[in-house]
C-alpha cells in the first residue's frame, strides 16, 4: 500500500510539474508566429503544407521526444486553388471579390446573366438554367450556423445540377468583405458543379439589382484539380514506463486553407501538442503508458491523415487506450465532447480535478467533423475539446485567420488542460473505457444520430461498405 500511494504521490507531483511549466515561458507562441507568418496557408498537397510537415518533424525532434515520424496515407484526391476573378457587367459595371469553393471545378463565363435563387430552396433553381444561381446565406456567429451551411450544401449542389445551371455564386458568411473557403465535398469527390464565394455586402447589391431587372456578370475560377496522392502526418512519442506498448494520443490537425494563415485553425493546437511533448521531454516525465503527439494533415478535406492513421495502425489500434482533439482555435475550453460514450465521464472529471480543472461540463453528443472521427468509428475511446466557438467561427477558413486573432491566456491554459487529461489517461490503472465493436458502434452511431451527418457529408456508403474506418 505504501509504495502504491507514493507512485500516485509521484504522479500528481509530476502532473503538477507538467501543467506549472507549459503555464510559464514557453516557445509556443514563437512557434505559432512561424507556422503562420514563415509558412502561412497550407493546404493537404500544397508546398507549404509539405513545409509545414517538415517543420513539425523538425519541433519534435528538437523537443528530444523518443521517437518522431512522417505517417504516409492516401488523399482521394488533389484540389488546389489558382486564381479566381469576377465582375459584375450590366446594369452596373464594378469588381467582385470571389473566391473558389474547395472542391469544385473551374469555369470560365465571359458574359452570364446572374438568377436571385434566395436562400437556395430546390424549387426556386429551376428559372437558373444555364445562368449562375446566387444563394443568399445567414451570417455565421457559432458553430450551429457553420454546421447548418455544410448540411445545406449537398442539396444546393443537386438542385443546381438537376437545373443545369452553370455555376453556384454563394454569399459569404463573413461580413465586412471576408471571403472564407467553404469546402463542398468532405468524401473526396470532385464536385462537378463551379462554385464560388462571393463577398457579404457584393451579394446583398447584386440581389437588389436583380429584383430591378436582368443582372449579367462574368466568373472565372482556376483550379487545380487532379487524381489521389500521397500526403503525410507528423507522428512523436514519449515510450512509457510500464506499458509501453499501451497508447494514449493527443492530437491536432497541422493543414489549412490558404485563404488566412491557418492560426485558430488549426495551428495554435498544433503549437499546444508541440509543446506539451516539449515540456514533458524537458522535465523527463514518463508516464505509466506511451503517448503519441500526433499533427494530422489532410483534416480540411475530409479527415484523410487520421483515418490514414487509423487504417495503417487498425492491427495495434485495440492497444489505443483513448484519443484526444483539440480543434477549435484558442477559444475557452468548458469540457469535452465525449462522442457517446457516457463511461468517459468520471474517468475524465478525476483526471482534471487532479490537474485543478474541476467543475467542467461534459457532453455525451457525438461529432463528425474532426480528427476524431475515425477513431470514433474504429471502437476507440475518444475526446474533443468543447471550446468557445464565438471567437473562432468569426475567423472561420476566412482571410483574418491570422496569428494576431489568438487568444495566449485561453491558448495556455489549454495546453495546462491539456496536459491534465492526456497524463490523467496515461497514468490510469484502469482503461477510461473499453473498445467498442462494430456493432456497438453501429448502436452509437443511431443513438447519437451521427448517422443522418454522415449520410449529409458523403461518409456513409463508405461505412457501410467497410471502407472506413
Amino acid at each position: 500500500m505504501r509504495i502504491l500511494v507514493f507512485v500516485l504521490s509521484l504522479c500528481a507531483c509530476a502532473q503538477s510539474d507538467l501543467i506549472k511549466a507549459l503555464s510559464g515561458e514557453t516557445p509556443m507562441k514563437a512557434d505559432l508566429e512561424e507556422l503562420c507568418d514563415h509558412i502561412g496557408g497550407r493546404i493537404t498537397g500544397s508546398a507549404a503544407c509539405n513545409r509545414a510537415v517538415a517543420w513539425a518533424e523538425k519541433k519534435f525532434k528538437e523537443a528530444g521526444v523518443d521517437n518522431v515520424w512522417r505517417m504516409p496515407y492516401r488523399v482521394p484526391s488533389l484540389w488546389l486553388p489558382v486564381t479566381a476573378s469576377a465582375a459584375a457587367l450590366a446594369p452596373e459595371d464594378f469588381p467582385l471579390r470571389v473566391m473558389a469553393a474547395p472542391g469544385s471545378v473551374g469555369v470560365n463565363l465571359t458574359s452570364v446573366k446572374l438568377v436571385d435563387i434566395g436562400e437556395g430552396k430546390p424549387e426556386d433553381f429551376a428559372k437558373a438554367r444555364g445562368a449562375v444561381a446566387l444563394v443568399m446565406s445567414k451570417q455565421m456567429t457559432d458553430l450551429e450556423d457553420l454546421f447548418g451551411e455544410y448540411q445545406r450544401t449537398p442539396a444546393l449542389i443537386d438542385a443546381a445540377e438537376k437545373a443545369g445551371a452553370a455555376a453556384i455564386l454563394l454569399q459569404s458568411m463573413h461580413p465586412r468583405g471576408l471571403l472564407s473557403q467553404h469546402p463542398i465535398s468532405l468524401n473526396g469527390e470532385t464536385v462537378k458543379m463551379p462554385f464560388a464565394l462571393v463577398a457579404r455586402e457584393q451579394a446583398g447589391r447584386l440581389q437588389r439589382l436583380a429584383a430591378q431587372g436582368d443582372v449579367r456578370i462574368s466568373l472565372r475560377l482556376d483550379n487545380s484539380v487532379g487524381p489521389a496522392f500521397q500526403a503525410e502526418d507528423v507522428v512523436a512519442e514519449i515510450k512509457g514506463r510500464e506499458k509501453p506498448e499501451e497508447v494514449v494520443l493527443i492530437g491536432a490537425h497541422l493543414d489549412s486553407w490558404n485563404s488566412g494563415t491557418g492560426a485558430e485553425d488549426n495551428g495554435v493546437n498544433c503549437a499546444l501538442v508541440i509543446d506539451l511533448a516539449r515540456q514533458m521531454a524537458k522535465l523527463k516525465l514518463r508516464p505509466r503508458r506511451s503517448i503519441r503527439f500526433a499533427l494530422f494533415t489532410g483534416e480540411e478535406q475530409g479527415m484523410w491523415g487520421s483515418s490514414g492513421y487509423v487504417r495503417r495502425h487498425m492491427a495495434d489500434l485495440k492497444r489505443h487506450v483513448a484519443v484526444v482533439i483539440f480543434d477549435i482555435g484558442s477559444g475557452h475550453t468548458s469540457g469535452f465532447w465525449l462522442n457517446g460514450r457516457p463511461e468517459l465521464r468520471t474517468p475524465l472529471e478525476e483526471a482534471l480535478k487532479a490537474g485543478g480543472f474541476d467543475g467542467m461540463s461534459n457532453s455525451d453528443a457525438a461529432l463528425d467533423g474532426t480528427d476524431n472521427f475515425d477513431f470514433l468509428l474504429a471502437g476507440v475511446p475518444n475526446l474533443v475539446a468543447i471550446q468557445d466557438d464565438k471567437p473562432y467561427v468569426v475567423n472561420y477558413h476566412a482571410e483574418s485567420d491570422t496569428f494576431d486573432k489568438v487568444n495566449w491566456d485561453e491558448a495556455k491554459r489549454n495546453a495546462g488542460l491539456a496536459a491534465a487529461v492526456v497524463w490523467g489517461l496515461a497514468n490510469r490503472a484502469e482503461w477510461p473505457a473499453p473498445q467498442q465493436t462494430r456493432a456497438e458502434v453501429e448502436e452509437l452511431i443511431k443513438r447519437t444520430r451521427l448517422d443522418e451527418q454522415m449520410k449529409l457529408f458523403g461518409q456513409w456508403a463508405a461505412w457501410e461498405a467497410k471502407k472506413r474506418p
